[in-house]
């Protein structure tokens, strides 16, 4: 069974910069779409980034320009360097994996938080104003 551990969580100032990580036990994930999505104190989880199978990048309009999802070529691990840190950015990061699924998947779906099967422990990130 595939296991997603996140790392690269910390405190940083406003304006700063954190690599997040996401990689992935057993089998890798490269028949999947993996995203991050965050959840901030007393708010609902909420979508930040996705990257399909067959490599499309989706990311919230409220990270555009900030936040870059990518992921190695053995297909290991999925990052999400985020630039420009603001205090509305601090939540737990999530990273999480879909089914086995086609290399197409739309932002829709990938939005939609139901469309993941799997998922990491969280990494806290704090940004300090």
């Amino acid at each position: 069974q595939v296991q997603l551990v996140e790392s690269g969580g910390g405190l940083v100032q406003a304006g700063g910069s954190l690599r997040l990580s996401c990689t992935a036990s057993g089998r890798t994930i490269s028949v999947a779409a993996v995203g991050w999505l965050r959840q901030a104190p007393g708010k609902a989880r909420e979508f930040v980034a996705a990257i399909s199978r067959g490599g499309e990048l989706y990311h919230a309009d409220s990270v555009k320009g900030r936040f870059t999802i990518s992921r190695d070529n053995a297909k290991t691990t999925v990052s999400l360097q985020m630039n420009s840190l603001k205090a509305d950015d601090t939540a737990v990061y999530y990273c999480a994996k879909t089914p086995r699924m086609a290399f197409y998947a739309s932002r829709a779906y990938l939005s939609d938080q139901t469309s993941y099967g799997t998922w990491g422990q969280g990494t806290q990130v704090t940004v300090s104003s």
